[in-house]
């Protein structure tokens, strides 16, 4: 998606971290503006990613493709899961839920200060990899303190594999991260 007006308030930006972050102030007051998302992306695009992984691509989605779900039935059943939304960013933990997998083999559970993204996972459970927990106890909604964070499977005759932290660069540059980044593209490229 993208924001042709801008977010709708300052607690959508990536900036405002917590609850106590200040409020964004501007003397004159701001006009109001919508702040809604627009859906770019086309059913014939989603047909267009669904061909590409059954016919042998390997298609590595990161944090926010699961906001395509919900509008686009083709591509929804490529990435294997939709959106449930997520809180302010926050820190989390990811847990390692299969480390026989080559893309988790030999990588420890880390904790970063990201999006914790909600999702409802539609594939097979055996296809999990990584799990957020939020050890504070901290739910959102009512979909509780964790949710499925990364998961890998066969499609056709391609592969899929999609990551949930990534939303901060320093979600991205955590060493346990940057090895599951690395090794989802070595699998997707059967180079595993």
């Amino acid at each position: 998606m993208t924001w042709p007006n801008g977010y709708p308030d300052e607690s959508a930006n990536a900036g405002y971290l917590r609850a106590g972050s200040p409020k964004m102030v501007s003397e004159p007051p701001l006009a109001k503006w919508e702040g809604k998302p627009h859906y770019w992306i086309t059913p014939a695009q989603g047909i267009a990613v669904k061909l590409f992984v059954e016919r042998g691509g390997g298609a590595l989605f990161y944090h926010n493709t699961t906001y395509i779900s919900p509008h686009n039935d083709d591509f929804r059943d490529v990435l294997g899961a939709v959106t449930e939304g997520h809180p302010p960013i926050r820190p989390f933990k990811v847990k390692i839920v299969n480390r026989q997998h080559p893309i988790t083999r030999g990588v420890n559970n880390f904790v970063v200060t990201d999006e914790q993204h909600y999702v409802r996972y539609e594939k097979d459970p055996k296809f999990l990899l990584m799990q957020s927990i939020n050890e504070e106890g901290l739910s959102w909604q009512e979909q509780g303190t964790s949710s499925a964070a990364g998961w890998a499977y066969d499609y056709g005759r391609g592969r899929v594999c999609y990551l949930a932290p990534g939303h901060l660069l320093s979600a991205l540059w955590n060493p346990e991260y940057e090895k599951i980044q690395r090794n989802a593209v070595r699998w997707l490229l059967r180079e595993l």
